[in-house]
Parts: structure tokens; sequence; C-alpha cells
């Protein structure tokens, strides 16, 4: 189906089987509108999901005249030729801390004693709060705790920015080879855009700035962008949720249902995270609109999981075999991922693992000519952790909210066995979980291509509180402030203050447009004019515990728990230097005094921000960074 038919399709298919032959007919021109063609600048968009266990990469070139076809680079070294297949294996091997081999190539050398292979990489970079478990609704028995996992090394020698540099820089260029060698004058077309070239990275719906931060870095150093600067132009971020369900919407042949007011969910179950996103549907015509409806969930769960509860299960049974050292284990595990995994319903009484030859036998142990046969429940067991961290965080996504459907997208969402425990859990609630009819460990590569030449989601909630540390005059009447006298300090302008008061710029939950804005009024103080101003900086916080607070500390200064730095946001405060001016303080006593204000941006995918002062009654405006919290 082409992509203009496939787009009639679907908008007819949105406007439902009951509607009018009126309402039929807007929206098929609004099928058409939205295929008609392209009119920004011409430019390649590339889009890349970098997974725990495998990757992909989405492109389309975009230019006047053309309808935007998003392709999928589906040649990788390694691979056999006739596969055509869109997704690699997210490895990358090393022999004395130098690069030998990336992606589906790597996988020779996995086992080989010379060689060290970087895998499951991403598990470096999920930050603590993904690990933390707040307590969902009630489901049928009780969560067992953080799934914990032993984290594969990196290779001796090498860090983590190094391992992200050459995964990188291999999809890159194998990006930039399919790209020249499978369209018309690719070569010609590439070299002339690739300065302007736009470049997607998928991250999970619990990473933030931190992520983006190191991300950004990494591109850099792979030669994907050429300066920091040439990184805020033109690197984008978007949550695997959100480009997902951007996938499921063009690919899914079941949405009769998806009408104004409709609210449904969206859970991408990946290689090491869940991400479940809640949307209401704002509009149908003459564009779909969404919104998010509260902030979405992502809790360190997929795939690797049952892998690694698989070897911990094997290693048990196996324990008083021959075929419970860690060559076989490594074997049995390789083809349990491979297969067991996949076509595991909760049904088979027996699930065959054919892991070696016809002389290796241990009866005891159910092993017959290499073959190991597991029960229905030992499957089941290295299931039962991971689909329940799904169902619950479902679950506490919902909050009790009544909707119709969830979509089902992802590699391990193709688990029949985590599809059945879905069905098991919505289908008393009213709700049918609906499953894409391709092939969806792709999604979120191919959907943050779509993503960025649709932009359907026009809201997103906030998935923390979010505001700064700001210091009021001391109040002797105030007993939080008393608890924090050790803390007073005095203020140029007289003022005895108080540090680690939490002024809330953004709630949980709080729902910002692509235009959301905090205008932060900040003045500075100086007990004597300064000759030159230095560099301001603002730290922006992160409360992630589920009751309000006040303040940003303990009565003795120390940072809350769950309070973290979300980023900082520095700039150049010199242009101000003429508009000082000196003020009565309190008492007074004499100070001088600059005043601005920094604006941020929050409603996109990415924290932007600007500095702005008045200079002879009219508004200036000048650049600041944000920098965000560092990766040990």
């Amino acid at each position: 189906m082409s992509s203009v038919l496939l787009s009639l399709w679907l908008d007819w298919a949105i406007s439902g089987p009951s509607s009018s032959l009126i309402q039929l007919g807007q929206h098929l021109i609004a099928a058409k509108m939205d295929s008609q063609p392209y009119k920004g600048d011409e430019k390649i968009i590339i889009a890349i999901d970098l997974g725990t266990t495998h990757s992909a990469v989405s492109f389309t070139h975009a230019y006047p005249g053309s309808v935007v076809d998003v392709r999928m680079v589906t040649k990788w070294p390694g691979q056999p030729e006739a596969a055509g297949d869109s997704k690699i294996p997210t490895l990358v091997a090393y022999k004395n801390r130098a690069v030998v081999a990336c992606g589906a190539e790597a996988r020779d050398y996995v086992g080989d004693e010379e060689y060290e292979v970087a895998k499951w990489f991403k598990l470096h970079l999920h930050p603590d709060s993904m690990k933390i478990s707040d307590a969902p609704p009630a489901y049928g028995s009780n969560e067992t705790g953080t799934p914990t996992i032993e984290i594969p090394p990196l290779p001796t020698g090498v860090n983590l920015t190094q391992v992200y540099v050459a995964f990188l820089q291999y999809m890159f260029t194998c990006t930039k080879t399919f790209f020249e060698t499978n369209t018309p004058n690719g070569v010609a077309i590439w070299n002339r855009l690739k300065g302007d070239m736009v470049i997607i990275l998928a991250t999970p719906n619990g990473w933030d700035t931190a992520q983006q931060g190191f991300m950004k870095r990494a591109a850099k150093q792979a030669g994907m962008v050429n300066s920091d600067e040439d990184a805020d132009l033109r690197i984008e971020f978007v949550t695997e949720g959100e480009a997902s369900v951007h996938y499921a919407l063009a690919r899914t042949h079941s949405q009769t249902w998806l009408r104004k007011g409709a609210m449904f969910a969206v859970t991408d179950a990946g290689g090491s995270t869940v991400d479940s996103t809640l949307y209401e549907c704002k509009e149908v015509s003459p564009k779909l609109v969404l919104e998010e409806v509260c902030a979405s969930e992502c809790v360190q769960a997929g795939g690797v999981f049952v892998d690694r509860a698989a070897q911990v299960m094997l290693k048990e049974k196996l324990k008083d075999s021959r075929f419970g050292d860690d060559a076989s284990i490594h074997d049995m595990v390789e083809i349990f991922e491979k297969k067991t995994k996949r076509l595991f319903n909760g049904t088979q009484d027996s699930n065959v693992i054919d892991f070696g030859g016809r002389r290796d036998n241990d009866r005891a142990h159910n092993i017959i000519q290499g073959k190991i046969t597991l029960g229905k429940n030992e499957v089941a067991s290295t299931f039962d952790d991971v689909s329940m961290r799904t169902v619950n965080s479902c679950l506490k996504l919902l909050r009790g909210r009544k909707i119709q459907h969830l979509l089902l997208v992802g590699g391990f969402g193709e688990s029949p066995y985590l599809r059945s425990r879905l069905k098991d859990t919505f289908s008393g609630k009213g709700t049918e979980v609906v499953t894409v009819e391709e092939p969806s460990k792709k999604a979120a590569a191919e959907g943050a291509t779509i993503w960025y030449t649709k932009q359907l989601v026009v809201a997103r909630a906030s998935r923390y509180t979010i505001g700064i540390d700001v210091c009021p005059p001391y109040d002797a009447n105030n007993r939080d402030h008393v608890l924090r006298r050790s803390l007073i300090y005095n203020d140029a302008d007289g003022r005895q203050r108080i540090p680690g008061e939490f002024e809330i710029w953004i709630n949980k939950d709080f729902k910002m447009d692509q235009e959301f804005r905090k205008d932060y009024d900040c003045r500075n103080h100086y007990s004597t004019k300064p000759t030159s101003l230095a560099r301001f900086s603002v730290e922006v916080l992160a409360w992630e515990g589920e009751l309000a607070t006040k303040w940003t500390n303990d009565g003795s200064g120390a940072r809350l728990p769950r309070m973290r730095r979300l980023c900082i946001v520095q700039g150049d405060l010199s242009p101000l230097l003429p508009y000082l001016t000196q003020q009565n303080g309190f008492n007074g006593s004499k100070y001088w005094c600059v005043e601005y204000k920094v604006i941020i941006t929050f409603g996109g995918t990415k924290l932007k921000a600007r500095l702005q002062w008045t200079e002879g009654g009219r508004t200036r405006e000048g650049p600041i960074q944000v920098v965000p919290d560092s990766l040990a």
C-alpha cells in the first residue's frame, strides 16, 4: 500500500465506521492535506534507536514537492545479504582497548578469550530514578522489589563514552553508506545536505537532560556533528514512548476507535525498559492531535531481565550436572533468547532448548542428545518478575482511569506470554490490548522519524516536580526557618537570608504545550560596585518524591534524597554591567543590584533557555547555556 493510500485508509479508520459520508469526506480531505507535497527546506532526517540488545536507524530525504517516505537501514556488515533486517545487535568487540568489530560482526568474538565484547551497555546510563519502584495499585500478587541484574562490565580500560562513540560512529557510517548506495544521486545529496542534517535520538521515558547531554557529547566525538553549538541545533531527542505512539498509529490497522476525547495507552516493552504513556485524542481533523494525560511511566524491566533470569534458573537446575559450566549455560541462554522466549505463551508443558550434540546426555537433568527440556513453570518463572512489573507499571499509569485500548509495541512486546498477562489483567477492565500487525522491534527508530515529520503530541506531562533553590529572608516565627538557623547568611541588601526553600516552577503531571516557558526574575546583589560581571548560574532541580516538599534540604543543609539536580542554566552577565543600579538596603545599607530574566522553555523534548534584560527601555536578549547534570 502506498503512503498516500495508507494515510487515506487511516483517516477513514479514525473517523469510525458509523460516521456519516460527510464526515468520511472530511477525513479523506484531511488525508490528502496530510500527504500533500513537502514544503520545507530540503533536508536529510536520521533517527537512531540505540537499544540495549538491538539497534536500528530510520531516515528520510525530504525535499520540496516530495511526500515524506520513512525508510529503514536494512543492510549491515556481517548480516546475510538477503536478510533485509533493520535490527542489529548492540555489541562492540575490543582487543587491547581497540575496536575490532560492531553489530553483527561483533558476535563472532563473543566467548573468545582474546577479545572483550561490550554488551547491554545502555544499562550503565539508566538513572537511579528508574530503579526505584513506587507502590503500584494492587494486582494479583505482591511486587517482589526492584529487579536486580548484574550489568556486564565494560571491556578493560574502556569507558562508557568510548563505547557509545564507537557504536554511534558505526551506525552513522553504515547509514551514510546505505543512503548513498540506495538513493539516486545519493553521494551528492548526502555531501550537499550533511551540514544541516537533523539527527534524532530515541531515549527511554526515564532519561532526561543528563543522559541527553551524554549522548550529545558522544555524537560530537563520533563525528555526527561538528561542535556543541551544532549539536544544539541539529540533534533532537524523543522518548521511546512518544516515538512508538507515532509508529503504532501509522502502522496499526485497527484504529476505528480513535475519536476526539478517546484516551488510550501505549506501552513500549524493549530490551531493558518498559515505557508507558497515556494519551488523549484532542482532534482528528484536519490533523490528529494528542496530549499526554499524566506523567509517563518508565521501569527497568524488559527482555534482558528474562534472559538473565533464565541464566540463573539454568545454573541452579544444572549445578550438579556436567552441563552446568559457563560455556554450556551460555549456549542454552542464547537458544532460549532466540527461540524459547519468543514462542512461550504460558501453555506449553514441554519447552526444548537444542544446545548441544547427539552425545550430550544427562537424563537426570532432562538432557537427551544435546536437548534440555524445561517445564512450563520453569520457563514461566523467568518471565514472572518482568511481566508483573510491566503490568503494575501500566496500572500505576492508569490510576483507575478507564481506557478502551492499550497499544503494545517493542521487541519484548512481541512476547506471547507478556501479551497474555496484559490481556488477562486488562480484558476484565474493558481494555483491549492491541498489537501491531508487523514486526515492531524497529518501532522507536521508525517512529522517531515519523514523530519529527508529524508532531502529533502537542502537550507533555512533567514526570517530576521542577523548581529551584531560593533564599527567602529569615523569619524567626517560621518553624522551618528556625530549624535551619545555622544556615543563615547576610545578604548585600542587609537582610538575613536562609537557603534551601523550594520554589516550584512545574508540578508533577502538569501538562505543557510546545511553547510553555518559565520566566525567572533574577536580582544579583553586590556590597560594592563591581568592575565586571562574571557568569551567572541557576541550578534547576527535580523533586521525585511522592509527597510535596517546601525545602530542597534538611535542617543541616544536606540535600533531600529524592531531590536531584536536573541541569544548570548559566550565561554571561557582562552586557549588563552598564545597568547596575545603587539601591537602599535594609536598615539603611546601600548595595548595587543588577536585574535580568532567565527564560526557560520546557514544553518540547529538550530544555531551551535565553537571557533577557532591559536596556534603555528596550528589551534585549542573549544566549545562555543549559548544562546537564554530569554522569559519573
